[in-house]
């Protein structure tokens, strides 16, 4: 994977796009893997929004400056491109998405959850969590699905399942991780049931309650998994494959998290080749009929 280039800030309330040309926009469009199978005007909207949300989230991990002026620059650039006047090329490309009748609100609920990664390093609850999932996670469900014009109420709230039961399990492969950084995505109140702390996190040694805890979170993610696994079912050809493909994936990740156990704490987990093909499988399985979800995702 091509790193991200980490630039020094821009004036406050610009986006220059000389000097963010390395943010977002250098990485593989790996999360979107069947774009090259959408029709040619749907390809082009998927390669807008993958650059756009790889932007938002390089300027809220990695730029170098004032993260939230640039927030706020990029939010204004939003609104310029909802009118055709942007002029930072990622918002450009997003012209003929806004035109077209694309809503603006998911791109900017994508803001607002880098925003409170500024500030925010904990979570009170699972209903905390999930709110912030609803910022960081959905958005992207949301434009997929508005791309292909398939979004309803019932697709958007399955969509958001299984984007936040994506966003958890990564959350839990960086556990480690994101405890060195002093944030924790458990809720405070697991952590506190197992007598687990973030300092026992990033110490890489866990507790003697860490099992019962991942155990927990793991399930959280799966139950999540699990509620959005339907909208497979509601959907047709390639995008029914790519959603059961995302779900699978998913599950992989929860399995590879639970079989590591407390090593997660010191290196970051993968489903391997083996997860992956078993999630490939369960994607060609859905091309040709709705189909059971991962063995994992069962009740």
């Amino acid at each position: 994977m091509t790193a991200a280039v980490v630039r020094t800030a821009p004036g406050a309330g610009a986006l220059d796009a000389a000097s963010l040309a390395g943010l977002g926009v250098a990485r593989r469009r790996e999360n979107f893997p069947l774009a090259f199978l959408c029709p040619p005007d749907v390809r082009a909207g998927r390669h807008a929004v993958y650059a756009y949300c790889r932007l938002i989230d390089d300027l809220g991990d990695e730029y170098t400056g004032d993260r939230l002026a640039v927030l706020d620059a990029a939010e204004a650039e939003v609104h310029a491109a909802l009118s055709g006047r942007a002029q930072h090329p990622v918002f450009v490309a997003l012209q003929p998405l806004f035109a077209a009748g694309m809503p603006a609100q998911p791109f900017l609920r994508l803001i607002e959850a880098n925003r409170v990664d500024q500030s925010v390093v904990s979570y009170a609850s699972w209903q905390a969590l999930d709110g912030y999932c609803a910022l960081s996670a959905a958005p992207v469900g949301e434009m997929v699905l508005r791309l292909e014009n398939a979004a309803t109420p019932r697709r958007l709230e399955l969509s958001a399942l299984v984007c936040g039961g994506l966003q958890l399990a990564n959350h839990w492969q960086d556990l480690g991780e994101d405890a060195l950084r002093g944030r924790c995505y458990v809720p405070s109140p697991v952590l506190s049931q197992h007598g687990v702390t973030v300092a026992s996190l990033a110490s890489g040694v866990a507790p003697p309650g860490f099992a019962a805890m991942l155990d927990e979170c793991v399930a959280a993610a799966r139950e999540r998994l699990r509620g959005g696994w339907p909208l497979a079912a509601e959907l047709r050809g390639r995008l029914r494959v790519e959603i059961a493909g995302f779900a699978a994936h998913g599950a992989a990740t929860c399995d590879a998290v639970s079989r590591n156990g407390r090593s997660v704490l010191v290196a970051r987990p993968s489903s391997g080749r083996r997860g992956r093909a078993a999630a490939l499988l369960v994607a060609l399985r859905a091309l040709a009929a709705p189909s059971a979800p991962p063995r994992s995702l069962r009740p």
